[in-house]
């Protein structure tokens, strides 16, 4: 990760997802907000003629456009555009299409190009894991696919929100391979990928992390399934010698029901609906999609396409607007890091108690 020039703004590549979707809405509703330059410089990696086609969809919209052919040409203040696509563009306003899909695919893969090269941090808007699927995209989504280009193995799929940061062990998989895909060494190591997440991403020096159970009543001791017994608990055991804080498990359904949920700065949950339902139930809005655990910061929104309400001016911007939030503010949180790391002295304060920004930090 590159300490880039301090009077420079922080480069957020954006890829422009489907676009019969409600990506672009939702990007143009973000940055109509002029305070969101004051941190970052957008590049949309897509068309200027669809963000003009969905601009004339939102009524008193005020954002002009920097079309640019390279991102050497993007400029701090405006919403630039490096357009990637041809002119004979057809939209269909929500509808899957395979033309969407390819176009989707070609948006991020030049995103992920020049991602650690000219751009900061990546945000990607909502694809549609059908259409976008080629021959050289062959991922269940955005998790895997970065995954393999930015740390293999390493990854976990963290949902952040106001009210909790919660991650899966197992992600975009059937829920009948789940029970089989969970040991002890994967929760393991999604505990560690997750601990370490939330030191050095989210700042916490010391995170409380809550493991759930996957049975119902977390297996009632046995009586509806071995795996807490057998698999989760001797995990917890391991990591907590090791110094994870872990805690649990954890049955579901009292866990977010009782909002044991707030004594925690992490929760792991088994698979993708038991972690993403009370999630999105309670972070809808303002929830973000952060990728823990690859070299590149990359950050979405957490919702979908949208087909349903494209072009009706009815999509909230405010989950990619925290998206773009989230993905700056844990940049800045890794160069704090490496420059804590560089710096005893004030490692030492923090360890004090002293409070020590990031402000402070990249003084030096």
């Amino acid at each position: 990760m590159e300490d880039n020039n301090k009077d420079k703004k922080i480069r957020v590549g954006i890829s422009h997802g489907d676009y019969n979707g409600i990506g672009y809405e939702t990007i143009l509703k973000t940055f109509q907000d002029d305070r969101m330059f004051d941190f970052c410089t957008p590049i949309i990696y897509g068309s200027s003629k669809l963000a003009t086609y969905y601009k004339n969809t939102i009524p008193n919209l005020k954002i002009s456009f920097n079309n640019i052919k390279s991102i050497n040409q993007a400029v701090d203040g405006k919403l630039n555009i490096l357009n990637i696509m041809q002119d004979d563009i057809k939209v269909e306003v929500g509808v899957s299409s395979t033309a969407a899909g390819l176009s989707a695919f070609e948006s991020l893969e030049a995103v992920t190009q020049d991602l650690g090269h000219g751009i900061d941090v990546m945000v990607t808007a909502p694809i549609n894991k059908d259409n976008i699927q080629n021959d050289d995209f062959k991922f269940p989504g955005h998790t895997e696919y970065l995954a393999d280009k930015f740390g293999k193995d390493q990854e976990l799929m963290i949902l952040s929100g106001e009210t909790m940061n919660i991650a899966v062990v197992t992600g975009h998989i059937p829920l009948q391979d789940v029970s089989k895909s969970i040991n002890k060494e994967i929760i393991l190591k999604k505990l560690d990928i997750f601990r370490n997440s939330l030191k050095v991403d989210f700042g916490i020096l010391k995170p409380r992390i809550a493991v759930l159970g996957i049975n119902p009543h977390a297996g009632d001791n046995g009586l509806l399934g071995k795996e807490e017994i057998d698999i989760i608990i001797p995990a917890i055991e391991e990591a907590k010698e090791k110094g994870v804080l872990a805690f649990g498990p954890f049955p579901s359904d009292g866990f977010f029901g009782s909002k044991d949920y707030t004594k925690f700065d992490g929760i792991l949950a088994m698979y993708h609906d038991q972690g993403l339902l009370p999630f999105k139930s309670l972070n809808f809005e303002s929830g973000v999609n952060f990728t823990a655990g690859l070299s590149e910061v990359r950050t979405s929104p957490d919702h979908g396409t949208g087909y349903n309400i494209t072009g009706k001016n009815l999509a909230d911007a405010s989950s990619f607007r925290a998206a773009i939030h989230l993905a700056v503010d844990v940049y800045k949180k890794r160069i704090a890091h490496i420059k804590l790391t560089k710096n005893p002295l004030k490692f030492g304060k923090i360890q004090q108690g002293k409070d020590v920004s990031v402000d402070e930090l990249e003084k030096n």
